[in-house]
């Protein structure tokens, strides 16, 4: 159920992009940017780094929403419970770890990022453009969590996103 008094009975995310196309629009335009194949992350890199972002804000929108595909990826939930204990002994390819430490850093605590977070990526061996995708996957995470939470949808009937863009545009 949403929040919005004048239609409390929307209760997904398609019926809330429906009713207003507009914002449907732009945020869908975000979202189709993500499987472009100019990313230095592969999709489940990726996949990983938007789902541990809705985690650490307690939001299972995303997970949920695409369950099957993280599971294909080889996203499973003792994976993300790792991460949630202590990334330096999750079971992800240590090269993705300053990534993941960046984001959790940038969701939470986003005041306190400096030039040394982001050296620490550079460090790693990822170029300029694996750290702005960490960026812009980490705000693209945070932006539809905190959409989808702000409006009070029913993330368990959420349904994919993708598949409503259709009929939104």
């Amino acid at each position: 159920m949403s929040y919005l008094s004048s239609s409390p009975n929307l209760n997904s995310l398609v019926s809330i992009l429906t009713k207003y196309p507009r914002r449907g629009v732009l945020l869908f335009k975000l979202l189709e940017d993500i499987g472009r194949s100019f990313s230095p992350f592969n999709k489940g890199d990726s996949e990983l780094i938007i789902t541990y972002v809705s985690t650490l804000i307690h939001c299972n929108f995303y997970y949920n929403d695409h369950q099957a595909k993280s599971a294909v990826l080889g996203i499973n939930d003792m994976i993300i419970e790792q991460l949630q204990t202590d990334i330096d002994s999750a079971d992800v390819d240590e090269k993705l770890k300053p990534v993941l430490r960046f984001v959790k850093k940038l969701t939470l605590t986003p005041g306190e990022i400096t030039a040394e977070d982001a050296q620490y990526i550079f460090d790693s061996g990822w170029d300029e453009q694996a750290f702005l995708e960490s960026v812009y996957l980490c705000a693209i995470g945070n932006c539809m969590n905190r959409f989808i939470m702000g409006i009070g949808v029913d993330v368990v009937g959420t349904g994919n996103f993708l598949l409503a863009k259709t009929e939104i545009a």
